[in-house]
């Protein structure tokens, strides 16, 4: 059994950092040819392990297996695609800490198989639609809601996927790479803050947030700013702007929640008057459903109370939402001991991104592993974590590979 050697991960990351980025970052978008070029030479150093079988499957997701005495299968997993001028770490620190830990495990007398997966277009950096290679082989994409979206360019989903040898109505096909699978494993940057502030490099990840995404719309009546006395005015970016602190407000007294308001649009947008229409989004996020759907509630009564102070209404429309995917209990103590004996201390988290892991977590026993991020900076080619604690991060990931085969081998 070849040696665990994490320095080369972290050569490697960097070997990537110089073939797929430029000044501006990582540029490893999905179906583009540099994450073609990414693909090529990850399966080439797949190719190298010996005893590795090497396949991509209906929905573009990469493949690679260590047969054991089993068929009962471990899964490791990430991505490599990046968002444009992206990080050096985010995804590709998962896949290529995964091939350390098969390169490991490769000769070895394994109890079960061993299966490391980089699934396609994770960020939905180029069609809006995340988890797209995780979420057909789930089985919970539905193609009808993908098949008209279109890059910035014109480019539909499906001619994409095609000119990448993929067909959208085969993409579920895919499911059939989960017959056997028993639990799933993945490794990220934490892309936060948190564990930086407790000065920790590892942590345990409790499950992925859920999401209410809404547009928000406030409508009064837009009139000149000179002319409308200030006790008269119907003014819809005020309303907006103090429900907005509302949101705020109700999330920073809640534990560990999110609230954000990522876009406002006003109009008519001049300078000389008041604005009429102002529509803004509302993300809000956390762990526990019940947590979130009262996030909701309270925030639509807010909305309502504070556009009638402003003599105006409010309208809500849903723009997506996911339901909170708590990890597995059995591997979450399983991962709490890998980081322990690796760094010597764990935290539990939660993780307000989506990952892969959101899309398998109801299907089988799923738990992921967050190493720090400096500054909690990701999405930006400013991202990064040191290098002892990646390297800390793969001896974590293969601690708890081996932890999670002997639980899955006793059935």
């Amino acid at each position: 059994m070849p040696d665990l050697d994490p320095r080369r991960v972290v050569d490697e990351l960097k070997e990537l950092r110089e073939l797929t980025g430029d000044k501006d970052g990582a540029q490893r978008v999905a179906f583009t040819e540099k994450w073609r070029e990414a693909r090529r030479w990850m399966t080439e150093k797949l190719r190298e392990i010996p005893g590795a079988e090497v396949e991509r499957d209906e929905a573009g997701n990469l493949w690679a297996t260590l047969r054991g005495a089993s068929e009962r299968s471990v899964l490791l997993g990430g991505h490599i695609d990046s968002v444009p001028n992206g990080g050096w770490l985010d995804g590709s620190l998962n896949t290529l800490a995964g091939i350390e830990v098969l390169r490991n495990l490769s000769g070895a007398e394994l109890p079960v198989t061993v299966r490391l997966v980089d699934w396609a277009d994770e960020e939905g950096a180029r069609f809006g639609r995340s988890l797209l290679g995780s979420a057909a082989c789930s089985g919970a994409l539905k193609e009808e809601e993908v098949r008209g979206l279109k890059d910035r360019d014109g480019v539909s989903l499906p001619d994409a996927l095609g000119e990448n040898g993929l067909d959208l109505d085969r993409m579920k096909e895919s499911n059939k790479q989960l017959e056997n699978a028993a639990a799933y494993l993945e490794l990220h940057i934490e892309q936060g803050p948190v564990l930086e502030r407790m000065d920790l490099p590892l942590g345990v990840v409790l499950g992925t947030f859920g999401v209410e995404r809404h547009a928000v719309r406030f409508t009064g009546q837009h009139a000149h700013s000179g002319s409308t006395p200030m006790d008269v005015r119907r003014d819809a970016f005020l309303a907006a702007a103090k429900s907005a602190l509302a949101f705020r407000d109700d999330a920073a007294g809640r534990d560990d929640v999110r609230a954000t308001n990522g876009f406002v649009n006003v109009s008519p947008a001049i300078v000389t008057a008041f604005n009429g229409v102002c529509e803004m989004s509302l993300d809000q996020r956390a762990l526990d459903a019940d947590v979130l759907a009262e996030m909701l509630r309270v925030a639509k009564e807010s909305s309502e109370r504070l556009a009638a102070e402003e003599g105006c209404e409010v309208g809500w429309e849903r723009i997506w939402d996911i339901e909170p995917r708590p990890f597995d209990e059995r591997l979450i103590q399983l991962a709490e001991e890998a980081v322990t004996e690796i760094a010597g201390e764990s935290h539990r988290l939660p993780s307000g991104p989506l990952h892969d892991a959101a899309e398998m977590a109801p299907l089988m026993p799923t738990v992921m592993l967050f190493v720090k991020s400096l500054c909690g900076l990701s999405h930006t080619k400013e991202e990064d974590t040191p290098e002892r604690d990646i390297e800390m991060s793969v001896r974590a990931l293969h601690r708890l590979t081996e932890k999670t085969m002997e639980l899955v081998s006793k059935g």
